[in-house]
């Protein structure tokens, strides 16, 4: 694969495939060492398969324009060498796949948009519109806007973005030719995956404690079933990992003694230790000891058991008995 070969040796290939006064050229302009390391690559390379040849021109291609290193005229430019370096058929597909992996993202010219400036900006929206925005946003940013709107506008927006999955084109053009009067730099997009319970948990995740207690009970009474699948996903069994010890000591209290080796047995070594630390060297020996000898486990077994841990951690937390780091409990703490 191209991701394997060095840049020097991609260099290399770039070069070969060029017509010699074109390479000339490129390597007029590379410094002394550059040039040599190149030289002794070519020396050194047999026959350069054609399907590498046009990954290394398409990820050339990708990086230029990614990287908003050449204007217009210069991405002519590179069509014109491809199409003069490649068969006619084989520059066509290779242009058509570049363009289409480095088209940009929904919503690119406001994610760089302060989260304060953003909130005051999309506030007054439909909550179908401002789901359709936080879902094309990053997590981090999308939380903080969240945070900022209504408690009954966030269970709205929650639940638009919980319940979306492809979005059609044309409902992103209406909604940017809505906004574009205010905002710069929007484009339309293709069809892409935004949205779904896993970006709504990642959201909320990050949101502190009260506004995401605020919106679970506000989805609880109207859709059970999707608040128990966002649960499932906020809080899994490596984020133990972020619990601090004392707790850890209150989750083992209630942990039978054929759930945690059982639980263990796909955790990392990480959490395995930080487990260990908590129990009496006798009681860690003898988890130690039943996972090793616990030969094949079934993986939804496994599984089970964690859940089972990681529910005994979400009702501990719910009461205010132990504190997950990121959660917002902190702010709550009195020292």
């Amino acid at each position: 694969m191209v991701e394997e070969l060095s840049g020097v040796r991609k260099a290399a290939i770039l070069l070969l495939s060029l017509e010699e006064d074109q390479a000339a050229e490129v390597l007029k302009r590379l410094g002394p060492e550059a040039v040599e390391e190149v030289s002794r690559e070519i020396a050194s390379m047999g026959q350069v398969q054609p399907a590498v040849r046009d990954q290394v021109f398409g990820e050339f291609y990708s990086n230029l324009l990614v990287n908003r290193r050449t204007a217009e005229g210069g991405v002519d430019s590179l069509k014109a060498l491809i199409r003069k370096s490649l068969p006619d058929e084989d520059a066509k597909r290779l242009i058509q796949q570049v363009m289409q992996q480095v088209q940009r993202r929904p919503f690119d010219g406001i994610k760089t948009l302060d989260p304060e400036n953003l909130l005051t900006f999309i506030q007054d929206e439909h909550p179908q519109t401002i789901a359709l925005i936080l879902a094309h946003l990053p997590a981090q940013k999308a939380s903080e806007i969240l945070v900022g709107l209504p408690a009954q506008k966030q269970v709205e927006v929650v639940k638009r973005v919980a319940n979306m999955e492809q979005t059609n084109p044309e409902v992103i053009k209406e909604v940017e030719r809505g906004l574009e009067h205010r905002l710069s730099d929007i484009v339309s997009q293709t069809f892409e995956k935004a949205g779904g319970v896993d970006t709504v948990a990642e959201i909320l995740n990050l949101a502190d404690r009260s506004t995401e207690k605020g919106i679970m009970e506000g989805l609880e009474a109207e859709d059970p079933e999707l608040v128990e699948q966002i649960r499932r996903l906020m809080f899994v069994f490596e984020d133990i990992l972020l619990v601090n010890d004392k707790g850890i000591q209150a989750v083992l209290k209630e942990i039978d003694n054929e759930t945690l080796p059982l639980a263990l047995k796909t955790a990392s070594e990480e959490l395995k230790q930080k487990i260990f630390r908590n129990m009496s060297e006798r009681a860690a020996q003898l988890v130690a000891e039943d996972m090793q000898y616990m030969g094949p486990v079934r993986v939804s077994d496994v599984e089970a058991a964690q859940q089972k841990i990681v529910d005994v951690v979400r009702r501990l937390e719910d009461a205010g008995e132990i504190i997950i780091a990121g959660r917002g409990g902190e702010k709550e703490m009195i020292v």
